[in-house]
This record gives structure tokens, sequence and C-alpha cells, in this order.
């Protein structure tokens, strides 16, 4: 049974982090305080959603870069019980996956939780002001990418980029869900 993220949260602030990513650097929103847009994305290697987008994740912050939009990725996910989450299977699946953008590790799963982030992948958008203003999916279909009619994100990101409101339904993401310790 597939996890939905909620969008009870639009309009908060961005919470704080300081996490280890997988080229042993570690990254906190400070970091990113030259782009206009962060989206952060909660993901893990295992899940068969994430593991569907994320060459569309890289094409995405390739499309962007120039336009001062970043993303990053947070793995969140209990190593113990999900070993294909480790952090150095991590660093494989960044590299298998061609991503362009920092993939941190939330060992704690703190942040997950200050986040309330509840599935892989769960999508924030913040603008300049550092405002969540999107909570969605990535596309309509996760699945198959020839199908994709409706690309969300990309909107969503372009809208803000042209100083505009998101005027569409934002529809929950859809994925795996987060694997917490001790459960």
């Amino acid at each position: 049974m597939p996890t939905y993220s909620n969008k009870d949260n639009l309009g908060s602030a961005i919470i704080n982090f300081s996490l280890k990513g997988t080229d042993e650097k570690f990254y906190s929103p400070e970091n990113f305080d030259e782009k206009d847009i962060l989206v952060i994305i909660f993901m893990c290697n295992h899940c068969p959603y994430v593991k569907a987008i994320a060459e569309r994740l890289a094409l995405l912050q390739d499309k962007f870069r120039s336009s001062r939009v970043q993303l990053i990725g947070i793995n969140s996910n209990d190593p113990v019980s999900h070993t294909e989450d480790s952090f150095e299977n991590m660093k494989l699946f960044s590299e298998k996956y061609g991503l362009n953008f920092p993939y941190l590790i939330d060992e704690s799963q703190d942040v997950a939780k200050l986040y309330e982030a509840v599935c892989t992948p769960d999508i924030y958008v913040y603008d300049r002001q550092r405002k969540l203003r999107y909570r969605g999916r990535l596309d309509d279909n996760w699945k198959d990418e020839s199908k994709v009619t409706q690309k969300e994100l990309e909107n969503a990101i372009q809208l803000l980029i042209d100083g505009k409101e998101i005027d569409f339904e934002q529809i929950p993401s859809m994925g795996c869900s987060i694997k917490w310790k001790n459960e």
C-alpha cells in the first residue's frame, strides 16, 4: 500500500538542518542562500517510486540550474531494517542515477520528523522567503515517464520563478512509507 504526502503545512517556514552528503560534506539550507527556490525531497535507495523518478529529478535540476533552483535529497530511512538505504549504498545510488544535487543522510530521523515527512518521495518546494509553497507529486505518472501529461513539480517551480502563485491543485506525492527506527 502506498503512503501519501500531505499539504497541511503549506506556508510554513523552512526548518534548518545540517546533514552529511554522499560527498562527505555537510549541508544546510543556508548553503543555498543565493538560490531563489529550494526543493527538498525525502527519498531513499530501495523505494521503487524513487527509483522510477531519480533520473527525472536529475534532469529537473539540470533544467533549472541557471534559474537559481536547488534540489536537495534527504534519506531518513533506518539502514538497520533496510540495509539498501545505508550511507554507502546512498553513494552508489547517487552515482547510478546521476544525481547532480546533494543527497544527505538523516541518521537520527529528526529532520524527517520536524518536516512531518511521511513517504519517499515527499517533495517540498520553498520560495525565496523560504516559505513552503508546494508539497505534491513530481508528475502524473511516476511509473512510466512516457505517459506523463502533467509535470506538477516543474510547473510549480516555473510559476515561482515567474513570481506567480501556484494556481493548480497540489496532488499528494505517493510512495513507500519512511522506515522509522524501532517500528
